[in-house]
């Protein structure tokens, strides 16, 4: 079967929504006949939903199975097992051949209809759009962390946007082609689409009570969040120059460490203090070995990075005056 390149890629993460997705699918299909939408096409316009259930326990993929017969634009990537959301959006990212793609959550809880404003934003000349649920129709449970969250993470990464983990985002294929996500940092894909130099902003949608079944995350997620979200302030930070994380916390450890043993030495020698049985001495050799190995593991991660394919360093938004064979290297058609 010939491949068919689509203008449009949704991609929809689902576990455990037998329920909603028949209600989600005609709201996806009203929004994508609008005439507006098609508007901002050049081309006739042409859409796939891609599917991705993430080990499912309920009847979520014969509820698909039902629908993909009579609806040609369905695709259903279905998992072993409970993978988690970041590895549904990596596969739908690799199974997407739209040129613009669009993530949605399968619990009805974001308005399809607020995608083909997402577009036009995204026609300003931005790459990534991401949505802003103003008012969120959660509990104290659920919006509470979230602004914990948006707020550290606006904090550290000095990225002004309001709502990170929106479900509802749209993206140029290019960016999501770049990404390389693992653990749960699909909250932090806006971090690392604007570290790579894409241009990102967001627009406010609307936002829905949920309507059937019950959230998926529980209290662990906050641990793993927080895992994910130290790997993502050193991948932006350090990840080309891990020298400067390393090499400047052995140096600040080993001045610290000498700067004792030399106190520890005058002491010796001017006021014949004992030297033996000092805690002090033992922190100044710790802080010392501390010093040497943090310096080393920064050496490592340099000779690591210089090592590194040296196209993983950028992002090109564009070529000119390159053969196709050059464009190509660079991921561009020129």
């Amino acid at each position: 079967m010939a491949i068919i390149n689509y203008q449009l890629s949704i991609i929809v993460p689902l576990f455990n929504e037998g329920e909603s997705l028949p209600d989600l699918i005609g709201q996806l299909y009203a929004a994508m006949a609008e005439k507006e939408l098609h508007a901002l096409f050049v081309e006739p316009f042409s859409f796939e939903i891609i599917l991705v259930d993430d080990g499912s326990t309920d009847d979520s993929c014969k509820v698909i199975g039902r629908m993909i017969h009579s609806m040609p634009e369905l695709r259903l990537i279905s998992f072993q097992r409970n993978f988690g959301k970041t590895a549904a959006l990596s596969a739908g990212f690799m199974a997407a051949t739209g040129d613009l793609v669009c993530t949605i959550d399968a619990d009805l809880q974001d308005d399809p209809f607020a995608i083909k404003g997402m577009i036009r934003k995204l026609h300003e000349g931005y790459d990534l759009v991401s949505g802003w649920k103003q008012e969120r129709k959660d509990p104290l449970s659920k919006t509470l962390p979230s602004k914990l969250f948006n707020g550290v993470t606006r904090m550290f990464t000095g990225i002004t946007l309001h709502d990170f983990n929106c479900g509802l985002k749209v993206y140029r294929k290019e960016v999501t082609r770049r990404l390389e996500l693992h653990g749960d940092m699909h909250r932090y894909i806006p971090v690392l689409a604007q570290w790579m130099g894409f241009r990102i902003t967001e627009l406010p949608v609307e936002h829905r009570a949920r309507k059937f079944g019950t959230t998926k995350y529980g209290s662990s997620r906050f641990f793993s969040g927080l895992f994910d979200f130290l790997s993502v302030l050193f991948i932006t930070r350090y990840l080309r120059r891990p020298m400067h994380f390393f090499g400047m916390a052995g140096l600040l450890s080993f001045l610290s460490g000498f700067i004792i043993s030399l106190y520890i030495t005058l002491d010796k020698i001017l006021l014949n203090k004992p030297v033996s049985n000092r805690p002090i001495l033992f922190l100044g050799i710790l802080l010392l070995i501390l010093g040497v190995q943090l310096f080393s593991t920064g050496l490592l991660g340099e000779m690591l990075s210089t090592s590194s394919s040296k196209a993983d360093a950028f992002a090109v938004r564009e070529t000119n005056n390159l053969t196709p064979g050059e464009a190509k290297k660079f991921g561009t058609t020129d």
